[in-house]
């Protein structure tokens, strides 16, 4: 194995040397194609191709990376691959000239090059550009990945997504399909009338969610700061000042670990309704991803690594106490203490953290072992646990419980809503259990947030709020099996 890789290494230095070469003798020619600034292309492959008609016998210029070659004496073919796919290219000796043709046929795949010609259709009816003249403008000195094989090694196509771009055009589908459909996101948002607002990456308190963060350092202030786990807390001081609906997608970050699911940076979007509550926040949950699947895929029936789901609206709506009844047949409104709880959790054989040892605690984390793996169709699991929900109002008729609610889709977590808690004084006393929590060991809890206590005291009136993690949710209408797969540069740990 050992020696089969230093061979490649071997084969790959030489083929570089042999295209430093050719690029020199291009320089020493005074065509070195890096001098090049500019290159005026007329029509992309996509936009040929679609217009065929119209373009029949009419000149073009096109512009993009060479990805096949096909010498035949004085005649050759070859592919130009653009953003918008293939187009087969003729080129002759006759239409270049003897010198033009020479050189053209020492350019080597991967070089990008532009090409001027008439459009026309082979006897084999490919629609085809017949060049007239061709511009090398940049020289690919690195070979591509071997022409049959491609690149397969997922460790190394998520390192050098550029090349896994170039000879996987599937992967940049998947890319162009998340572009439309985040503009899907914000185009529904926009029409309800959110204002769309941008908020700090950098805190100088942690809050607006349980997590572990990245911490950095401000020379100037001389004081640590966080990159944000959250922007719920400033979106929620936006409601304060004045604006009733507000919405923010960017990126958070989150010292914790990786894997399918999980990346330290993703993305995620924020929205908040003065006058609304949690029941609103599912309504528009269900009608953003059924709407944006319906739009941008064409149907709300959808099928992800083999599970078919339906995404039509209509969405169950069950609570995390007659989830865990339903799958385990214990009641938790039965269920009054923490002893009791841990008796319950006990039984199930179900491992709890010994730094979260009350009832609400324990009703999550049995919730996490025995029901999150069985929600398969779209499901809103309502009326979390207030030890779990620092910043949600209160059930008015259990105030053990908070309306909150997060929304599972083949037993993973997509969305996570509250009726948003504007009881300064209530909020106050929730710091206090995250302050004393986080003292306990809990790096995950929040921390005292003095400016937003005093926000609320100003009054903020009845909201409802909404988190969606973006890159999950593509996953799902991309079918795609890794978080890694729908983010252009995912993090990985350096090499050397």
């Amino acid at each position: 194995m050992e020696e089969n890789k230093q061979e490649q290494e071997i084969d790959m230095n030489h083929l570089m040397k042999i295209r430093r070469e050719k690029l020199e003798e291009l320089q020493q020619q005074k065509k070195d194609p890096f001098t090049i600034t500019k290159f005026n292309k007329t029509h992309s492959s996509g936009e040929i191709k679609d217009n065929y008609e119209t373009l029949e016998q009419k000149d073009v210029t096109i512009a993009g990376r060479l990805m096949a070659k096909r010498i035949m004496g004085k005649a050759s073919f070859c592919h130009i691959q653009d953003e918008k796919g293939k187009i087969q290219c003729y080129v002759s000796t006759n239409d270049l000239g003897e010198e033009n043709y020479k050189e053209f046929k020492t350019y080597d795949i991967g070089d990008i090059v532009g090409i001027t010609g008439f459009v026309f259709k082979t006897k084999t009816e490919e629609i085809s550009v017949h060049a007239k003249k061709i511009t090398l403008l940049a020289k690919s000195l690195r070979p591509l990945p071997e022409k049959f094989h491609g690149l397969k090694d997922t460790d190394l196509r998520y390192r050098q997504r550029y090349v896994d771009l170039i000879v996987n055009p599937e992967v940049k589908e998947t890319f162009l399909l998340r572009t439309k459909l985040i503009k899907e996101i914000r185009r529904i948002l926009d029409e309800k009338g959110y204002l769309e607002v941008e908020t700090p990456i950098l805190n100088t308190i942690l809050g607006g969610a349980n997590a572990r963060p990245f911490i950095t350092h401000h020379n100037t202030l001389d004081i640590d700061m966080y990159l944000r786990i959250a922007n719920e807390l400033y979106l929620k001081r936006l409601i304060v000042g004045g604006f009733e609906k507000v919405y923010e997608m960017g990126r958070m970050f989150r010292n914790e670990g990786m894997d399918i699911k999980h990346n330290p940076e993703f993305t995620c979007i924020e929205l908040y309704s003065a006058y609304q509550d949690y029941h609103d926040m599912m309504d528009i949950t269900e009608e953003i991803i059924s709407t944006m699947a319906k739009n941008v895929l064409g149907t709300t029936k959808i099928t992800y690594q083999g599970t078919e789901i339906d995404l039509t609206p209509g969405w169950r709506r069950i609570t995390m106490i007659d989830s865990i009844k339903k799958e385990t047949g214990i009641d938790f409104n039965e269920i009054n203490t923490d002893e009791e709880a841990m008796q319950v959790a006990k039984k199930l054989e179900v491992e709890i953290n010994p730094i979260k040892i009350t009832r609400g605690e324990i009703i999550n984390q049995i919730f996490e072992a025995k029901v999150e793996e069985t929600l398969i169709q779209p499901t809103f699991i309502c009326d979390y646990p207030v030890e779990v929900s620092p910043l949600t109002k209160r059930k008015p008729e259990d105030k053990r419980l908070t309306e909150r609610f997060e929304l599972f889709i083949g037993a993973r977590e997509y969305a996570n809503a509250y009726s948003e808690l504007n009881d300064p004084i209530d909020q106050y006393g929730r710091f206090l259990k995250q302050v004393e929590a986080r003292e306990a060991g809990d790096e995950e809890a929040n921390m005292m947030d003095d400016d937003f206590i005093m926000a609320l005291e100003y009054g903020m009136p009845p909201t409802g709020g909404l988190g969606i993690g973006i890159d999950r949710l593509i996953m799902l209408l991309t079918d795609s099996a890794s978080i890694r797969d729908v983010l252009l540069f995912p993090t990985m740990k350096p090499l050397n």
